[in-house]
């Protein structure tokens, strides 16, 4: 078949590496437009981008999908599907009717659980067990479309968002390039999602990221792999924001929520349960470092407290 691909983020990229290895031919790449980086907010290419370009693929970069000038683009490419990971745009009716067998969409779950841009993240701070990717047809309706295909990804206990998020990128690249064989072949027809266990995962800010210490220790531990490495967790320390790496879960008797016991070489921190013992941190105006060397280097004593009255 001749492939369109649409994706943006580095998540994408291993996607689009076994497309372009496949037996179907990539005819062109979809993407978000450059988009301001770094201190000087020079203008950057996407990573889909920076591949398409480096594999000789032509490149699309609308403002929107809905725009005339890219549909009558995509529609001169001729695609027969264009498969989809983590494109980052609405696409209208119009050009979702451009390709013959549709835009098949690779999801990072076990739909119809966690439908929306942060599937990974909503996993890992419920406590599933197990996530995955999925393989759909898209629809108007957010990834409510007929399932292709599915993996399936048990989640391991000190997994962060992008640790899940790499397996689940690596091993849904072939899931994506199976489907598209099965619908060359006509060996695989889409089935309608099920109506029972459908769940939401919008996209986390980063003031969802805000750490509550009053919550249990594995509650807090959730929470910060899940906003790793972004948005990344935090909570205040003297009135500044405090980045807050992955913690470790003890059996240490109970300290008050938010209350720092600092030993020689390890930092705790009392949560609404256990302490958690804190790994990397990053204080305002530092660089990422173990929070036993931040509390050396501010001569931190025990009794201190982030947050604000046990809360973040």
């Amino acid at each position: 078949m001749r492939v369109v691909f649409a994706g943006t983020p580095e998540v994408a990229v291993p996607a689009l590496d076994a497309v372009a290895a496949s037996r179907h031919e990539l005819v062109g790449v979809v993407t978000r437009p450059d988009a301001p980086s770094g201190r000087g907010r020079r203008l950057v290419a996407s990573p889909v981008a920076e591949r398409a370009e480096e594999l000789g693929v032509p490149v699309l970069k609308p403002a929107h999908p809905r725009e005339p000038e890219f549909q009558a683009a995509l529609a001169a490419l001729r695609p027969d599907a264009c498969p989809v990971v983590a494109y980052g745009a609405l696409l209208p009716q119009s050009a979702l009717d451009l390709a013959p067998h549709g835009w098949i969409n690779l999801h990072f779950s076990v739909l119809p659980a966690w439908r929306g841009a942060a599937p990974v993240q909503h996993a890992l701070w419920a406590g599933d067990e197990v996530t995955g990717a999925t393989t759909f047809r898209i629809v108007r309706e957010l990834d409510a479309g007929p399932v292709f295909g599915v993996m399936t990804e048990r989640i391991r206990p000190g997994d962060t968002a992008g640790d899940l998020l790499a397996r689940l990128a690596e091993g849904g690249a072939g899931l994506l390039v199976q489907t598209l064989d099965g619908i060359e072949d006509g060996s695989l027809e889409a089935r309608r999602q099920q109506e029972d266990g459908v769940s939401f995962a919008p996209k986390i800010l980063v003031d969802d990221a805000r750490i509550d210490w009053r919550h249990p220790a594995v509650a807090v531990d959730r929470q910060v792999r899940a906003c790793t490495p972004a948005p990344g967790a935090w909570s205040t320390f003297e009135g500044e924001r405090f980045k807050v790496g992955p913690v470790d879960l003890t059996d240490h008797e109970p300290i008050a929520p938010g209350v720092l016991e600092v030993t020689k070489n390890a930092v705790l921190v009392g949560t609404g349960t256990t302490p958690v013992r804190l790994g990397d941190v990053k204080a305002f105006g530092k660089k990422q470092m173990p929070a036993a060397d931040w509390a050396r280097g501010v001569r931190l004593e025990s009794g201190a407290r982030l947050g604000d009255g046990g809360g973040a």
